[in-house]
């Protein structure tokens, strides 16, 4: 038997250039016992549809089953809902706003040149000794008016 129309359509069915009677004389040709070895592979193809109309039916009971299931009536349960858990959005924005306003005022005062230009003590001050009575000890130490009345005059003499 010569198959060389079947083989026509198969080329115009690669090609997508079969209109939808001719891919029903593919599926039909394809649905027969009798079928040539060169022709066999391409069998599962067109005879897909039809096998999978026959073995996928849906039982007669289905639509009672899902009728079934979607008729039971389930008490709705009802939360409440606190005023902390309407405001806990609100919450976390303010949260959000005060770490970038903190995070930013202290990039500022990082990058700000007065501020490194004072946090940068000289070596001459640190190493220059403090005459006079501590500052922490002034408070609670008692001055002799009279030494230090001396030590005034005597270092303006000197100078």
């Amino acid at each position: 038997m010569d198959y060389k129309y079947i083989e026509q359509l198969l080329e115009r069915y690669w090609r997508c250039e079969t209109s939808l009677q001719e891919e029903e004389i593919l599926r039909a040709f394809f649905s027969q016992e009798d079928i040539p070895a060169a022709l066999l592979p391409y069998r599962d193809l067109f005879t897909y549809g039809q096998r999978e109309k026959e073995e996928s039916v849906l039982g007669s009971d289905f639509d009672q089953r899902v009728l079934g299931i979607i008729e039971k009536d389930e008490p709705v349960k009802a939360r409440v809902i606190t005023m902390r858990h309407r405001l806990m959005p609100l919450f976390k924005a303010a949260a959000v706003v005060a770490i970038i306003l903190t995070l930013g005022n202290a990039m500022q005062v990082a990058l700000s040149d007065e501020d490194a230009s004072r946090a940068v003590p000289s070596t001459a001050t640190v190493n220059k000794p403090h005459k006079g009575p501590s500052v922490a000890k002034a408070d609670s130490m008692k001055v002799d008016t009279l030494q230090h009345k001396m030590q005034t005059s005597v270092s303006s003499i000197t100078k």
